[in-house]
């Protein structure tokens, strides 16, 4: 559609899931991020809580690029942030969509991503942190193209579009255009590069201002809080001034205005989410013809479904590994994996073969991944307690999800980024050294990811085994500050853990694997060896069966060897 891009493939492409706290297993509410950006270097970050004076500011740099923007006011008092989440279990992630290319600000000061963690600086709940982030944009300007951001607490979950109004916002007036809808707490939403929110002013959602929904609408209210829904005030006249919408109020779609999919907004991106929902629901395949991107006026998916069955922990990090296995999307059905199937592509996602544009899928688990989380926030805890965000410096697919307490005054070395950047390796680094593993694993997925697998799903399920055990010791201490020092000392230990079994996964990889061979190991995993001391004589798996079938195909007589007649 002309006017309209979406966000070029790999540039910021990520992917978040977001579950309410009656759809969970335990009433957690949840938010999943995975940072992807090729050639991104990402820590874990830390933002100390702080006090400041009256007239202190702030610079603000571009997540990005590190790109120098401007200044703005520093608040009185910020809070301790873990990442993603902060010390009252906030949690904001993003996607990025793109959308028109008039409407970016290139005049503004703050974008998408520090305005994520200069809101959870600032923000107690996630009603204050939609405010926060409306506000700040509304005066300064928004830098950034067009943005979907998860915002969640321990109570409920919304889902924000924004994307700026041009370069002459002084002249205007207009700032940004922006809606956010609250995700019911039933249910579960997610979305992955593409604007999802469509129609809102046709009486499906209850329109209401920032200022009055804890008002109006209490969180823990005795009345069930209905579907509710705030916007910009120009949301509909902005696009009616731009030509870009002419019918009634009731008929404007945020996405159909601002940032309508197109092929690679649908198979690229509506396709995870599409993935994410199949997963719970019973028979998601009406939507499978919108989410190939081919068939024009296919069925779109909703913003939210309710799920066939309560999702917990587990079920979340099967999602963020998820490579379409089972699906029509599947990535094993054909040699694009290679030799050892892998389930990654390499990019571009769309190339040329002989003058034809071709495409590659691109599922939730990408190799692009910087960073990943599963951020857990509970009511019914204390909030130093409540707040457990699940990291891994890599893919969500490769790497153990390890728990860091929102909580925590200190972050594992591993995390910290110390000693290390995108073109410095450090063995002392989770990003380098998972990604170190990652990089062994992908071109033989399907020969070394078992060894992988073995001990990625065992941290995780060790991490779970402790978690009641650590809470209910910090749950029985008598103050804050103790427990927030205990579980500052559990989550470095972990980290700390962490690093070091992923160092040993290194030396186990490369030794077992060595030349395309595999060195035979015990069921302790201990290398055998031979009589005489050596290592055990080798074993040699050729091919995989379907791929040498396939090589034969393609191949023909060439390769066959003759059979000789019997003199």
């Amino acid at each position: 559609m002309a006017g309209l891009v979406l966000v070029s493939a790999g540039a910021a492409a990520c992917t978040n899931f977001i579950v309410g706290k009656k759809a969970s297993v335990d009433g957690s509410v949840f938010v999943t991020y995975n940072a992807d950006s090729y050639g991104a270097f990402m820590p874990l970050y830390h933002y100390t809580a702080a006090k400041h004076q009256a007239g202190d500011m702030r610079k603000v740099y571009e997540w990005d690029t590190n790109k120098y923007l401007g200044e703005i006011a520093e608040a009185p008092e910020t809070w301790n942030v873990i990442g993603n989440s902060n010390e009252w279990q906030v949690t904001i992630g993003e996607t990025t969509f793109g959308g028109r290319h008039e409407m970016a600000d290139s005049t503004g000061i703050v974008d998408y991503g520090s305005l994520i963690y200069i809101t959870l600086q600032r923000a107690k709940t996630a009603r204050e942190a939609l405010q926060i982030m409306t506000s700040l944009v509304e005066q300064y300007g928004y830098y950034s193209e067009g943005e979907t951001f998860s915002v969640a607490d321990k109570d409920e979950a919304w889902m924000l579009e924004m994307m700026g109004c041009g370069p002459d916002r002084e002249k205007s007036k207009e700032r940004t255009v922006w809606v956010a809808v609250r995700i019911p707490d039933d249910a579960i939403a997610a979305h992955a590069n593409q604007s999802r929110i469509t129609r809102f002013l046709d009486g499906r959602y209850v329109q209401v201002k920032i200022k009055d929904l804890q008002k109006k609408y209490p969180v823990n209210g005795k009345k069930a809080v209905p579907n509710l829904m705030v916007c910009s005030d120009n949301v509909v006249s902005y696009a009616r001034t731009m030509g870009w919408f002419d019918g009634k109020d009731a008929d404007f779609s945020y996405n159909a205005a601002y940032a309508e999919p197109d092929f690679s907004g649908r198979r690229y991106c509506e396709a995870r989410v599409w993935s994410f929902f199949n997963r719970f629901s019973d028979d998601f395949s009406a939507y499978v013809p919108y989410a190939a991107g081919i068939e024009k006026g296919a069925k779109e998916m909703p913003l939210w479904i309710i799920p066939n069955k309560k999702v917990g922990m587990q079920d979340l990090r099967d999602a963020m590994r998820d490579h379409y296995e089972g699906t029509p999307f599947a990535l094993d059905t054909n040699i694009g994996g290679g030799i050892y199937e892998m389930p990654y592509r390499p990019s571009p996602l769309s190339y040329k073969v002989d003058g034809v544009e071709v495409f590659n899928e691109r599922p939730i688990s990408t190799q692009q991944t910087a960073w990943s989380f599963i951020s857990q926030m509970r009511s019914w805890l204390p909030r130093e307690i409540g707040g457990c965000f699940w990291f891994g410096n890599d893919d969500g697919n490769m790497v153990a999800y390890t728990p860091m307490y929102s909580c925590i005054t200190t972050v594992p070395k591993c995390f910290s980024g110390e000693g290390a950047d995108d073109v410095t390796f450090s063995i002392d680094n989770a990003f380098w050294v998972c990604n170190w593993v990652s990089n062994m694993v992908y071109p033989r997925y399907s020969m070394m990811f078992p060894s992988l697998k073995e001990v990625r799903d065992s941290l995780d399920a060790s991490y779970d085994r402790l978690q009641p055990e650590i809470e209910a010791k910090a749950k029985a201490l008598a103050t804050a500050d103790e427990r927030i020092k205990l579980l500052t000392d559990y989550s470095c230990q972990k980290g700390d853990e962490m690093i070091s079994r992923w160092r040993q996964l290194a030396f186990f990889l490369i030794v077992k694997y060595n030349d395309m061979a595999v060195k035979p190991t015990d069921k302790n995993g201990t290398f055998e060896r031979s009589p005489y001391g050596n290592g055990a004589r080798v074993k040699r798996p050729g091919y995989p069966e379907s791929y040498a079938k396939e090589l034969l195909k393609l191949t023909g007589d060439k390769y066959k060897v003759p059979v000789e007649e019997k003199k």
